[in-house]
């Protein structure tokens, strides 16, 4: 009995040296949760086939081992957005040179045994590590060697490896084995809020609110909107005017569920219902692309406001998760 009490305060005062020893880790990328960038998917912690992120949600899919953190603004895109060293460290290794490519255009053969892009890996001692991926081709600031610190500019999110969007994948690991940022040593209670994450106090901060199905982008077009690496081409559907061939409302999601029933509807000036549309999504899906419009008869649209709106319900309760409108006025 006394051996078992033994092996149990070793295992105990173990793990409390993991939990201490383990880095204290601020957000790796230089842009505003919520406004620039948002988490697109989580670690997957379903030990089977299925997907459950750290909240028992879906914003993950089967076997997901980081942290993939979405930058949704097009301008900051434009500009680049920084990836950051969570924590100080030593370079590991360094990978540059691949192309910024969304893989549904190269294919996966393309980029096989380099599915992580261009990259980064930072050591932080007692077996900790992070690695940054998919990051912008010709943007890596570090080489295999450097001593780091934190908030240290790494490179660029970029579309490099196995991705379709742009993002930042940030992996936490801990001697080789995976571990969830978000929860830790100490999983706690399933499906809620983790004991002791391993993020700093201001990351977390910028990371609270687990949001499980949100926006991306919406707005009124003149036709019919296309996905370009996960952001809407606004040139391609052209500016809503007077003139346009149609009046398009769309809308672009994360995080929607099998089963989620959504109503989309344009309404012209005068108030009437120009289009609408019901429609019920049949698989969990990371990006949703959805749009209704109209085509332009022989006349002009008239001058006023034009207004679409988007609400999505889920459950057989049909609980609204969401709701949001968009609005452009047309001069005379």
């Amino acid at each position: 009995m006394r051996f078992s009490w033994l092996l149990l305060a070793a295992a105990l005062l173990s793990g409390a040296a993991l939990a201490q020893d383990a880095p204290s880790l601020a957000l790796p990328v230089a842009c505003r949760l919520g406004e620039t960038c948002i988490v697109q998917n989580y670690v997957d912690r379903d030990p089977g086939p299925g997907v459950r992120d750290y909240r028992c949600g879906y914003l993950s899919y089967d076997g997901h081992k980081g942290t993939d953190i979405r930058v949704i603004d097009a301008e900051a895109l434009r500009k680049g957005v920084e990836v950051l060293a969570a924590a100080p460290g030593k370079v590991r290794a360094v990978r540059d040179g691949m192309p910024d490519a969304s893989v549904r255009a190269i294919g996966k053969a393309a980029i096989a045994d380099r599915e992580a892009g261009n990259s980064v890996v930072i050591e932080h001692g007692g077996g900790w590590e992070t690695q940054y991926a998919h990051l912008r081709q010709g943007s890596i600031a570090v080489r295999a060697g450097d001593a780091v610190a934190r908030g240290q500019k790494l490179g660029l999110v970029g579309l490099s490896g196995n991705t379709e969007f742009w993002h930042l994948h940030f992996e936490v690991r801990h001697q080789r084995a995976t571990v969830d940022p978000f929860v830790g040593l100490e999983p706690g209670e399933p499906c809620q809020p983790p004991k002791r994450p391993l993020w700093s106090e201001e990351a977390q901060t910028a990371l609270q609110g687990y949001v499980e199905t949100g926006v991306l982008d919406a707005g009124l077009a003149g036709g019919a909107p296309s996905l370009d690496a996960g952001i809407i081409n606004r040139e391609r559907a052209g500016r809503f005017s007077r003139t346009s061939g149609a009046a398009v409302f769309w809308v672009v999601l994360y995080g929607v569920q099998a089963g989620d029933r959504e109503e989309l509807r344009v309404h012209a000036p005068d108030g009437t219902v120009l289009s609408e549309r019901s429609n019920k999504i049949g698989s969990n899906r990371a990006q949703w692309l959805v749009y209704v419009g109209k085509r332009k008869g022989d006349a002009d649209w008239p001058a006023g406001a034009y207004r679409g709106e988007y609400r999505l319900y889920r459950g057989p309760e049909e609980r609204e998760v969401l709701a949001l409108s968009r609005e452009v006025q047309l001069q005379p």
